[in-house]
């Protein structure tokens, strides 16, 4: 049966280590991967809107040399006629090599990954996991930081629905004395999944708080999200939350020099771009980042070795 990725837990701390080491050697040695997965197919189905991520897949798989196949929304796959995600799948494993998936339905990428005659990589299922964002967060903090080690990393905004921010603290658990303070609306809190059975059951230091300023000069780390107008059932509720943070020159005046400002992307106006042009502000620098941590996990998924 192929390996599929559905979690970031899927991947192992030293298979995390060896992904992050051939990305790097991807980003010095281009032209030693160009032609890598000559002859392979990607398949991109994707079941809900994304630009980012998609086009990161298909960048990823085009610069190894590969090729790229899919949709864009259900609205232009076979969805629309009620074929179901398992029989979507199976007819994709007779056309492609390897698939990334993003689906509305939390365990929609799981339905995929047990009917798959190939490897499925999981691209966001509902509010449930994202790992590949997660490997670019990671990615990025590494290249950037060195280590995840010691890190205090604030994370801010929608906490409850963001299914990048879960996927990133479970990651980070895994590393020794990461410290992490949740900034949030009362209303927009880390569930409970998280708080109580992974962080409080297994003895990890974290704080929640509504104000950023009040802890902005202690983190390493700041993670920003945007309120997501798609995970509420309440128009009110989303207009009365999505403006809460924004994170402008001020603000960034409170934060250490040392301070790495990541964003899984697209924002609203939760980031101002006043900042944009600061070296502390890195979330154009993890798209990047983000293309070449796939690229490093589809050879891995296809047993490519450069």
């Amino acid at each position: 049966m192929a390996r599929c990725i559905m979690s970031p837990l899927d991947i192992t701390v030293e298979e995390l280590e060896s992904l992050m080491d051939t990305a790097m050697d991807i980003m010095g040695n281009p032209d030693k991967y160009a032609h890598a997965c000559e002859g392979k197919i990607l398949a991109t189905l994707f079941y809900e809107p994304s630009t980012r991520t998609r086009l990161s897949f298909e960048a990823a798989m085009l610069k190894l040399g590969g090729k790229t196949l899919g949709f864009h929304s259900a609205d232009s796959s076979s969805a629309t006629k009620g074929e179901t995600v398992a029989d979507t799948i199976r007819v994709m494993s007779q056309f492609a090599d390897i698939c990334a998936m993003r689906h509305p339905k939390e365990g929609a990428a799981l339905v995929a990954a047990e009917k798959s005659g190939i490897p499925v990589i999981n691209a966001g299922d509902g509010g449930h996991q994202h790992p590949t964002q997660t490997l670019t967060d990671l990615m990025t903090i590494k290249a950037l930081k060195g280590n995840f080690e010691n890190l205090t990393v604030g994370m801010c905004g929608d906490l409850k629905f963001g299914r990048t921010v879960h996927s990133l603290i479970k990651a980070l658990v895994r590393y020794a004395n990461v410290k992490f303070i949740f900034i949030s609306p009362k209303e927009l809190m880390i569930p409970s999944y998280i708080r109580d059975d992974l962080l409080i059951q297994n003895n990890i230091a974290f704080r929640e708080v509504t104000k950023l300023e009040d802890v902005l000069p202690s983190l390493d780390i700041l993670y920003m999200t945007r309120v997501q107008r798609e995970r509420f059932f309440n128009e009110e509720d989303y207009v009365r939350l999505k403006d809460f943070y924004i994170l402008d020159k001020k603000k960034m005046d409170l934060a250490s020099q040392h301070m790495l400002v990541l964003h899984p992307l697209p924002r609203v106006n939760e980031i101002s771009s006043e900042i944009d042009g600061d070296p502390r502000a890195v979330y154009f620098e993890q798209v990047r980042y983000g293309m070449y941590i796939r690229m490093a996990l589809i050879l891995k998924l296809l047993n490519v070795n450069v």
